[in-house]
């Protein structure tokens, strides 16, 4: 959501605002597992190697669902800050791209890999 508000706000076409909502995705998405871990004392290495492999999958599923339907929303990439269509677009894609995600992360759970991983290492 913040990418495309910024991209909006600058005037960006779609490609770069799409780029920029995927790279603060990914950041922020990474920055939510990274920093407890960091916090519990695990090395920086460590970390990094646990929040790729607890969120890439995840994030990367919700990022194709989420751009995907603001991209087939018509007028959605074209609406402004102050339009309920952006922001109605962006809350519905965003719902949307959690219900595609949350299987994903049961399924790597289940099989102890994604958070389940991590999960074990809070509190070190």
């Amino acid at each position: 959501m913040l990418g495309l508000a910024i991209a909006t706000v600058l005037g960006w076409s779609n490609l770069p605002s799409i780029l920029l909502a995927v790279v603060l995705a990914f950041f922020f998405g990474y920055s939510f597992t990274a920093v407890p871990l960091l916090r519990a004392g695990l090395t920086l290495r460590t970390v990094i190697a646990l929040a790729l492999a607890a969120d890439t999958f995840s994030i990367v599923v919700m990022e194709i669902v989420d751009n995907a339907i603001v991209l087939a929303v018509p007028g959605a990439m074209d609406a402004g800050l102050g339009d309920a269509l952006f922001w109605g677009s962006l809350a519905f894609a965003l719902a949307v791209a959690w219900v595609a995600a949350f299987p994903v992360n049961r399924w790597l759970i289940a099989r102890g890999r994604g958070h389940a991983v991590v999960h074990t290492h809070h509190g070190h």
